[in-house]
């Protein structure tokens, strides 16, 4: 097959985009993950709350093992926090950016 031929089938567009209702259960879906990132929000509440009395408790206990760990896990807690907050975010813009592409 000639490269000509070859970029004409890469630049066909298939008219393939994300619509709704397609399939049954959609409603389910979206409740389903919208828990589930609830859900690890509050864990994420709870580790971060853990991570800081060990970051306190390190500290004035002189425990340099237990100051840094504290400290990682503080880090890695708002972390964790900020992209489950900004995931739909992410998402659309991503979503976004590769519609663009032509």
């Amino acid at each position: 097959m000639p490269l000509s031929d070859r970029l004409i089938q890469l630049a066909f567009d298939p008219g393939i985009s994300p619509k709704e209702g397609g399939l049954p259960g959609l409603s389910v879906l979206k409740s389903v993950v919208s828990s589930i990132n609830l859900y690890a929000i509050i864990a994420v509440v709870g580790a971060l709350a853990v991570s800081l009395a060990v970051w306190a408790w390190g500290h004035f206990t002189g425990g340099h093992q237990a100051e840094a760990n504290g400290k990682k896990g503080a880090q890695i807690s708002a972390g964790a926090a900020l992209g489950l907050g900004a995931a739909n975010g992410i998402v659309v813009f991503f979503s976004t950016l590769g519609a663009q592409v032509k």
